[in-house]
């Protein structure tokens, strides 16, 4: 275990790493309050060492980590990488690539939705994992032994973790599922955090076009002030207050005062007047520029088609020893109850094989579902 706080040693350490198939990596940083994170130490293992950098050395440079990371020749395993990767977007702006989550592999593999990195390595290898230093400070220097032996236990046991499920997946004849995964992971488009996009983050849904444009302008105006300032979008302002300034349009600071779920005081404050202004401009789109906005559904049974596509989603990821989340999430199902062409994944490559085309039968009456022995079934109809 060697604790990397040069640019010479981590040059020669990742030459080293470069060499093996297959490395694990893992980071710890903190963001509870800055919009983009403060990456303070990354660990890295292959079969044969395992190190731990300090991201935060004096003048250590990170260049011979993000050129493995860019490494077309080495596997990078990460477990939930998605954070991970977004730092490594953020810094060098590159996706780390080739890469396998152990987070989706496991849950393509039954091990259920998200399971948490300590939870999977006690069932994978029977390892109780030290939880001890999950939430400490990784900021704080110098590093202290337990600290460092935690983050090298992270990556050597995602070692053996890597390799019971790749073994797993290759025999269940499933790897290409997580293949097909792994292609939307190291999209640079789910990294892409512009603020014109903004609003798509959010759950708010709007029915007018008018509520949208004022939706999207907001929630940009809010991106570009906490991008600005380097705080959490939270601290500008909430998710639920834009959504009502989306709903009601305050063109006034008292309007917008009037609004419970701006905090008090708010309107009186520089930000005030500036969501006014986005306010403003969101009422001067033109509503045909805008994304069309979700008809609403007029199936009076749309709920219960809904309720029965997720006795069936239930009913296959138990068959099949899948995560019911990553066949199909509750969207997709309102999605596929309200269109039988809807543009959804479980509508394409193996979610359809597995799950998509029963949900279809379902719907049109060539399928049914019944109880046998405890257990729900599908019985196909003439």
């Amino acid at each position: 275990m060697d604790l990397i706080t040069t640019t010479a040693d981590l040059a020669a350490a990742c030459s080293r790493l470069a060499k093996h198939p297959v490395i694990t990596v893992d980071t710890e940083f903190l963001r509870e309050t800055t919009y983009y994170p403060l990456l303070c130490v990354v660990q890295m293992a292959s079969a044969e060492e395992a190190i731990v950098i300090d991201t935060l050395a004096a003048g250590i440079d990170l260049k011979p980590f993000f050129e493995l990371m860019a490494n077309e020749s080495v596997l990078k395993v990460f477990h939930a990488a998605r954070q991970d990767i977004e730092i490594i977007w953020h810094q060098a702006n590159i996706i780390p690539h080739p890469v396998f989550d152990t987070q989706v592999a496991a849950m393509v593999l039954g091990y259920g939705d998200s399971i948490a990195y300590d939870a999977l390595v006690e069932k994978v290898t029977g390892h109780r994992p030290d939880k001890t230093h999950r939430f400490t400070d990784w900021s704080r220097r110098p590093l202290t032994k337990e600290q460092m032996h935690y983050a090298v236990s992270d990556v050597t046991h995602l070692r053996d973790v890597f390799a019971a499920l790749d073994a797993d997946l290759k025999k269940r004849r499933r790897s290409e599922w997580v293949s097909i995964e792994m292609e939307v992971l190291t999209s640079p488009r789910t990294y892409d955090f512009h603020p014109e996009r903004a609003w798509e983050r959010l759950k708010t849904r709007v029915r007018k076009p008018k509520d949208l444009a004022v939706l999207m302008e907001v929630a940009a105006w809010r991106e570009q002030e906490a991008q600005s300032r380097d705080v959490p979008r939270g601290r500008v302002l909430r998710d639920e207050a834009i959504s009502d300034i989306a709903t009601h349009a305050p063109t006034t600071l008292e309007k917008l005062a009037n609004l419970r779920s701006v905090p008090k005081g708010f309107e009186k404050s520089k930000w005030g007047a500036d969501i006014v202004a986005a306010v403003e401009r969101g009422l001067k789109r033109d509503p045909a520029t805008l994304p069309k906005l979700e008809k609403p559904r007029n199936n009076s049974n749309g709920a219960a088609i809904v309720e029965l596509l997720k006795v069936l989603l239930r009913m296959t990821a138990e068959r099949h020893a899948v995560a019911s989340k990553v066949i199909a999430t509750v969207d997709d199902l309102e999605e596929i109850a309200a269109d039988d062409e809807a543009d959804v994944p479980a509508l394409r490559g193996w979610r359809r094989e597995l799950f998509g085309d029963a949900a279809l039968k379902l719907k049109r009456g060539e399928l049914a579902l019944a109880i046998e022995k405890g257990r729900v079934i599908g019985v196909q109809r003439a």
